[in-house]
Parts: C-alpha cells; structure tokens; sequence
C-alpha cells in the first residue's frame, strides 16, 4: 500500500474544503449533490476519494474546479486554496473559490493553471477537431506569458514527461489518431503544462485496459514524486487506492462517512459502509482455490436523488442499524484518534 516516510510530519496545507454543500434546484425537487464535505489536502500530499456512485465525489472534484453544470450552485461552504507564488515556501496567500464566480478572473488564473484537473474519459476531455499540440499549446499560453513557439516547445516537452511516443511528432496529431492510452496521456500532459500544485484526477483509468491503466498509475506516481504535487485521486476502485494514496476518503450521499491513513481504511476501517465496500472485494485466495463463493455485496441500493433520509443516509443498508437512533438522529463526524474520522453512531455515544 502508499505510504509515506514523513506521514507523522504535519503538511502545509494547500486546500481546505469546510461544510461545503453544492445543490441543483430541480424541478422535481434539490438534489444535494455535495451536502456538508469537510476536506483538506497538504501540499504533496495524495488523498484518495472513494464510494458508489452518485455519493457525490466528482461532484466535489467540480466543485472546487468551479465547474459546476447548471443549474448547480455552491449555496454554502468554503473551498479555501492556499496559493504559493514562485513555490517560495511561506510566500502564500488564501484564496476561497466558493466566493466568487465560475469564470471570475481570480478563478480563471487557477483554474488549469495552479489547479487542475484529469477527467475520467479523455476524448470528452480533448476537442475532436483540434490536434493534441494546440489544446495544450492553448492552456499554456492562457496561464504563461510565453510566445507560440516557447509555448510548443513546452508542450512537447510535457508529452516527454508523461512518456508519449514520438512526442514530436505526436503533438500534431488530432485526438481520433492516437490510442486510448495515448489520448490519456495527452489529457495529463495538459493538466501538467503549468505544473499545478493539485491536481484532480476523477477516475483517470476508467475508460483504459487493465495494462494501460498500470502504466497510467505509474505514471502519475513517478510525475508526482518529481514535481511534489498533491493529488486528489477519484475511484471506485480501491485497489488503486492502496496503490495511489496516503489517505482515504470514504463518501456516502454527499457526506464524508470516514476519513484516515490508507492503512487504517483497510485493515481497521470503522464506518458499516467502509466495511461493506471492503467485503465486496474479490479475495485473490477465494479465485486462486476456485471458490464457488458470492461476493459480499452492500444491500440495497444507494438512495435516489430527490430522497432526503431523516438520521443517518446509510441506515436502510446498515447491517449494524440501530432502531430509533439511526434512523432519527444524523450523526456528526467525528474523530476517533488522530487522523481517523468516521460519522456514526456506533462511535458517538449515542448506544
């Protein structure tokens, strides 16, 4: 699993994320999307996020990124972005995202530049009818006061570092004539261009084969060493988690559920729902024995986007629910030790 020599060593902080909610005002009714998300990111630090979907992750990674689709809207919270000039340390300032508009200046001077971020499917990502060098080219320009030239010569230079073939030569190819694996790295040579101090990753593997994938792993893996970002890294997966982080976040309906060391998430996790998600991984002994065994899959389904559950979201899946308290009183989120939090009532008291 991830681990890092200086975890006991406090991180400065590059992102703080404090009760926030993102909303779509609908029709048929609000869906909270992100419903009271506390968070916080070191610099360098990579802090996976993890649950089913619709629990609210990607929409936390667009939030941040001000990305937001209408009718969305940040109606609370704060997104506090502890921006570092010149990467002096102390030469920092803060900066709260929620506080202003999607495409304001202060936004648009992060967004893609001191912040960015991967998406899960690189052709939505990269524009079909503009080759690879001028969308990166675009990026770099935007954020750097550089000529075309100086701007192509860093795009070439940043599809080296993310190990495309032929980057030369590659640069002018559109999106259509490259391979799946090649279309990703593309999308992460332009989230690098700038050399970000966060990167976002939502679900950067999923589209790719399981070999391409490792090798997008490793990639992200050794350009983070090198250039000491941090990473917030989006999954289902929680293998790549144990391989990608030093923390873990555990998302249910919009909540942190559980929040601690990558270790302690497997092999002492406490939140009902981290556990189920843990037992629905396939055991590699159960295949090596050929073990006619079912998965133990999480019960029910994950509640609609209308619902608005009284006490505790998970309680119609919780194995361990608790009548008149689970379902009556929601729970707060609480710290077990340091650096464990987990919102349940099994810890709080309340039995």
């Amino acid at each position: 699993m991830a681990s890092d020599e200086n975890a006991a060593e406090p991180r400065e902080t590059l992102l703080e994320i404090r009760n926030l909610k993102t909303h779509f005002a609908l029709d048929e009714g609000t869906v909270r999307a992100v419903d009271g998300v506390d968070l916080e990111i070191g610099r360098g630090q990579v802090v996976g996020v993890v649950g089913e979907s619709g629990c609210g992750k990607s929409m936390t990674a667009m939030s941040v990124m001000r990305l937001i689709p209408p009718p969305g809207r940040i109606v609370e919270g704060a997104i506090r972005f502890h921006r570092q000039f010149n990467g002096r340390a102390g030469a920092a300032d803060i900066i709260d995202l929620a506080q202003f508009e999607p495409n304001s200046r202060p936004v648009r001077d992060i967004r893609g530049n001191q912040i960015s971020m991967v998406f899960q499917e690189p052709m939505t990502a990269l524009s079909p009818v503009r080759t690879v060098g001028k969308q990166i080219t675009e990026a770099i320009r935007l954020h750097q006061n550089v000529s075309k030239a100086e701007a192509r010569d860093i795009a070439i230079e940043t599809l080296a570092r993310v190990k495309m073939p032929n980057p030369a030569q590659r640069i002018d190819d559109y999106p259509f004539q490259l391979s799946g694996g090649m279309r990703q790295r593309a999308v992460i040579a332009m989230a690098l261009a700038c050399r970000p101090q966060l990167l976002i990753a939502d679900e950067p593997t999923t589209a790719l084969d399981v070999t391409t994938e490792a090798q997008i792993l490793d990639l992200l893996r050794a350009l983070q060493a090198e250039s000491g970002m941090a990473i917030l890294y989006i999954t289902h997966n929680l293998g790549v988690v144990a391989e990608m982080a030093e923390e873990v976040v555990v998302m249910y309906l919009g909540k942190v559920v559980e929040r601690s060391d990558v270790d302690s998430i497997f092999y002492d996790p406490k939140h009902p729902y981290t556990r189920g998600l843990l037992n629905s991984i396939p055991r590699l002994e159960t295949v090596v024995q050929d073990k006619k065994e079912k998965l133990n899959a999480i019960e029910g389904m994950v509640p609609g986007p209308y619902q608005r559950l009284r006490g505790c979201a998970f309680h119609p899946r919780c194995p361990d629910f608790m009548p008149g308290i689970c379902d009556q009183t929601e729970p707060e989120l609480i710290q077990l030790e340091p650096g464990h939090s987990v919102r349940c009532h099994l810890f709080n008291g309340s039995d």
